[in-house]
């Protein structure tokens, strides 16, 4: 999002939140959501989230099912090359009092084939990747994941005007291949408990009240068991790593005037532990020594109208305190964030957006106090990164469709970055900025023809070049991408999808940090989605129909990737082409 990756871009479910266990980023928070149970996505580019701790360059706000009344259910069956398979069941139902949803699937893949026809083994060799890296004879075909997850909710209404709502979320998945890092997971099991409360119009001063509760564990050993280095003297190497966050917040609406007010208190404790081991189970040092993060904030939000403008302003105060069994250093950083974002309606079919902000992020465990080989990788005496960014935008909107403009200049104040020649305390502060350009649209020609469409530029630099370094280019700063989907409704319950998705070679490059120039390519997927019955739907697909051989992440040495006899790190190749159907069953 904007050229940022990682804990510069925030996570909630359902307004909790999960952070992965693996320092490699094997498991994002995403990873911890199952897509058949998400029933919306929110995204605020930049820095305008005053709600959540952490929110540096924008945010990603996942609202999973909810139940209703009534008795109903879905039955999902999903099939794909490659061997991938996902199966799905869901039921809910209840009355005005007490309602219930349970969610449980199950998914299972082989090894990917890219564009050439290789699999990872075959990748891997092409590339040059080391023997001891590659994967043993017996493990070279084994399957590339398996994952089952099961989402089950509670929700009580003892009045109109309350709602308790209690969820619980859990994902078993085991022995998931990760080919261009020096291991793979053997499990990553996470779980993730929810309680919220919501009570309305309690008064004027009370529009709106609720507490929430979170808390989320995950538990994620990787280990070298599949790869050739197991048969070597340190025998099979593992890194365990346990990952948890609870956090409490309390928001409360009301209305002064015409002017909407949210005040709001908001507390997180996290806390990211790992251990080596060799041999399996002879303790080996650690890579994290339970470091622990603490924050407490208070945050205001304020809504108005006047005239055409509908302007929000926010305020939020964050102290935050991290230290970990090292006792190396233990930062304490305060902060103050917050916004003036103003809508303004210049016409019926002409708005004009403007903001400006500032947010703030913490170093986070890894980035302090990381350790490899016993190497001290993490730097303890980290500043906060602050973000001061402006944006502007322009919506015009037709008879029969929209475009969208908007340009971003983002200036990184201490901002965290990985610089490969160090030998130990490879994280450094850098100042850096980050600006771009999104065009983005659609128009309906008729009722059976209509496109979708969206382009996107930017540019990442840094003030100076590492000390003896020479490259000013960011890492992470995608190429120039666009999108061009093209949608044909032969009968109302007819869909047909041709979808273009291109992106520029990657020539602005932080080469004497890891990355390299990349092809641009272009890609083709098609969908074709039928309405058989009222409760049946059938849908058949093809992504990469040309079978195209394409990277889209670069090799930034911010990760932990395999290098090569080029003295390069592996970039792995996306999936070739892939053909799937599924077929939705509602009752």
């Amino acid at each position: 999002m904007r050229g940022q990756k990682r804990d510069n871009v925030n996570v909630t479910i359902d307004g909790g939140k999960i952070y992965g266990g693996c320092p490699n980023r094997m498991d994002p928070p995403i990873s911890h959501i199952v897509t058949s149970n998400i029933k919306s996505i929110k995204v605020i580019e930049g820095p305008y989230d005053v709600e959540n701790f952490g929110t540096l360059s924008g945010i990603v706000k996942a609202v999973t099912k909810a139940s209703q009344k009534g008795f109903s259910g879905e039955l999902n069956f999903n099939y794909g090359s490659f061997g991938q398979n996902k199966e799905s069941l869901t039921i809910q139902g209840g009355n005005d009092k007490v309602r219930a949803l349970l969610t449980i699937s199950r998914e299972n893949s082989q090894q990917y084939k890219d564009g050439n026809g290789d699999k990872f083994n075959a990748q891997m060799k092409k590339a040059g990747a080391q023997k001891m890296n590659l994967y043993q004879k017996k493990y070279e075909n084994m399957d590339a994941y398996d994952k089952f997850s099961l989402l089950s909710k509670l929700y009580f209404y003892p009045t109109k005007n309350q709602e308790l709502a209690l969820s619980y979320t859990a994902n078993r998945s085991s022995n998931i291949l990760y080919p261009n890092t020096p291991m793979d997971a053997i499990k990553d099991d996470s779980d993730l408990y929810n309680v919220k409360y919501t009570v309305k119009n309690l008064g004027d001063y009370s529009k709106k009240l609720q507490m929430l509760y979170y808390y989320s564990k995950v538990d994620h050993p990787m280990s070298t068991k599949y790869r050739n280095a197991s048969n070597g003297k340190m025998g099979e190497v593992v890194n365990h790593m346990h990952s948890k966050i609870y956090g409490a917040k309390i928001t409360n609406s009301f209305d002064i005037g015409s002017t909407e007010i949210e005040l709001g208190a908001d507390y997180s404790r996290r806390t990211w532990d790992g251990r080596y081991y060799k041999k399996h189970d002879i303790p080996n040092g650690d890579s994290i020594n339970n470091a622990v993060t603490k924050n407490s904030a208070l945050f205001v939000k304020a809504n108005r109208k006047i005239g055409n403008h509908s302007i929000e302003t926010a305020l939020r105060y964050d102290n935050t305190k991290i230290s970990s069994d090292d006792k190396l250093n233990n930062p304490n950083y305060n902060a103050i964030s917050g916004y003036i974002y103003d809508n303004i309606t210049i016409t019926p079919s002409l708005e004009l957006l403007a903001g400006i902000g500032v947010s703030h992020r913490v170093p986070d465990g890894r980035e302090l106090y990381f350790k490899k080989k016993g190497v001290l990788y993490g730097t303890p005496t980290l500043k906060q990164t602050r973000n001061t960014e402006i944006d502007l935008g322009l919506k015009k909107s037709f008879e029969n469709g929209y475009i969208e403009g908007k340009v971003f200049y983002s200036k990184l104040d201490n901002y965290i970055y990985f610089d490969n020649q160090l030998t130990k305390n490879k994280f450094v502060n850098i100042d850096a900025k980050v600006y771009g350009i999104k065009l983005s649209g659609s128009y309906i020609f008729n009722d059976k023809f209509n496109i979708d469409f969206g382009v996107n530029y930017l540019k990442g630099k840094k003030e100076h070049p590492l000390p003896n370094q020479t490259d000013k280019d960011l890492a992470d700063i995608t190429p120039l991408r666009g999108l061009l989907t093209l949608n044909y409704l032969p009968t109302d319950s007819t869909k047909l999808s041709l979808e273009f998705i291109g992106q520029k070679s990657w020539n602005d490059f932080d080469g004497d940090n890891g990355e390299e120039h990349l092809p641009g390519f272009v890609t083709a997927n098609f969908k074709f989605q039928k309405v058989m019955t009222p409760n049946l739907t059938f849908t058949f697909g093809v992504d990469n129909i040309l079978d195209k051989t394409y990277q889209s992440s670069n090799t930034y040495n911010d990760l932990t990737l395999l290098a090569t006899g080029a003295k390069r790190k592996l970039g792995l190749n996306n999936p070739g082409r892939y053909i799937y159907a599924n077929v939705k069953y509602s009752f």
